[in-house]
């Protein structure tokens, strides 16, 4: 075991992880700066126990700037009471809590993206530290993870709750069985473009049932968004046997992405023209969007076409775009 592995996290939380009953505190982070030289981060978090049973970790705003998990979470963590737990529920409404409290997907403070930090490091920066209690103190803990997410400011999405085809398929199995109780309008098999350092990568290395979430996009959340985050909150806590009942199912439609030719990404730089809206059928060569370049006028748009039969299921949300930015995710509807 390595020397860092051996250090202590500085994160330090005022309730105790292991306590019966209702909850409600911080992880306390120190973070000495210009206003406050003995200061700190205080990370909410809310823990639940009754008895033995499950343990359900559900977190939001690892991304800053992605509402619905953390509308799910406070609404959650301040109305779900013990007795309605058999286990523990662990609600950390948002984790990467500078970000969020900027409305930035990264930290203000270091430029983190958690969720591209873990396994982090206890003596690195803000961000890897955070990761890093997350790595090494709650995900052991869990034997459910729930992490929302939505498009934030650059992407909008179809509302899907997803999870990942795994070597282990036994865990696979058991991660769609809590995606299928979450009950979203739509139920994505989901192919990540980069899964190195990723909180869901750590967790499933680990062993444990994750399933995460694309609920809109655009820097905001809807009434409808939001209402399928507390919706689907509850619903997970019930088929994992942690709360009392039944899942309250509606009609999903199943995704897939099946590779990376889901994918199409700007090369040029400009004002982008979406030429389908999300949930739109489109068949392969299809234009999908056009990029004007915004230099002078009378040039001629650089064409994005789709690679794939599918339907739309995310797009660039500002209306300039940069080369290299993802404009569009085509899925393919396997039921």
């Amino acid at each position: 075991m390595s020397n860092l592995a051996l250090r202590p996290s500085p994160i330090s939380p005022t309730v105790d992880l292991d306590a019966e009953g209702v909850q409600h505190g911080f992880l306390r982070l120190p973070y000495s700066r210009d206003d406050s030289a003995w200061g700190s981060v205080m990370i909410p978090i809310t823990v639940i126990r009754n008895g033995d049973g499950p343990t359900a970790l559900l977190t939001g705003g690892n991304h800053g700037d992605e509402y619905e998990g953390p509308i799910a979470l406070f609404d959650l963590a301040r109305s779900l009471e013990a007795e309605d737990v058999s286990g523990t529920v662990i609600i950390v409404p948002a984790m990467n809590y500078p970000a969020f409290l900027a409305g930035t997907r990264t930290s203000p403070i270091d430029k983190g993206n958690l969720n591209r930090s873990f396994p982090g490091r206890p003596d690195g920066t803000v961000t890897q530290k955070i990761a890093d209690y997350f790595q090494r103190e709650l995900l052991p803990r869990a034997d459910i993870v729930l992490d929302f997410h939505s498009g934030g400011k650059t992407l909008d999405f179809l509302p899907f709750c997803a999870a990942h085809v795994l070597p282990d398929k036994e865990q696979e199995a058991r991660a769609f069985e809590l995606v299928k109780a979450f009950s979203a309008p739509y139920s994505m098999k989901m192919l990540e473009i980069d899964a190195i350092g990723m909180y869901d990568t750590a967790a499933e290395e680990m062993g444990k049932v994750f399933i995460t979430t694309e609920l809109g996009g655009g820097g905001t959340a809807t009434a409808k968004s939001a209402g399928i985050a507390k919706r689907g909150v509850m619903n997970t806590l019930r088929r994992a046997g942690i709360v009392a009942g039944s899942p309250e199912s509606s009609s999903t439609t199943w995704l897939d992405m099946p590779d990376g030719d889901c994918f199409s990404f700007a090369q040029e730089n400009g004002l982008i023209e979406p030429v389908f809206d999300l949930g739109d059928q489109i068949t392969r060569n299809a234009v999908v969007a056009r990029i004007y370049p915004t230099g002078r006028t009378g040039a001629a748009p650089h064409e994005i076409r789709a690679k794939m039969d599918g339907i739309l299921c995310a797009r660039h949300f500002p209306g300039l775009v940069k080369a290299g930015d993802c404009v569009s995710v085509i899925a393919v509807v396997v039921g």
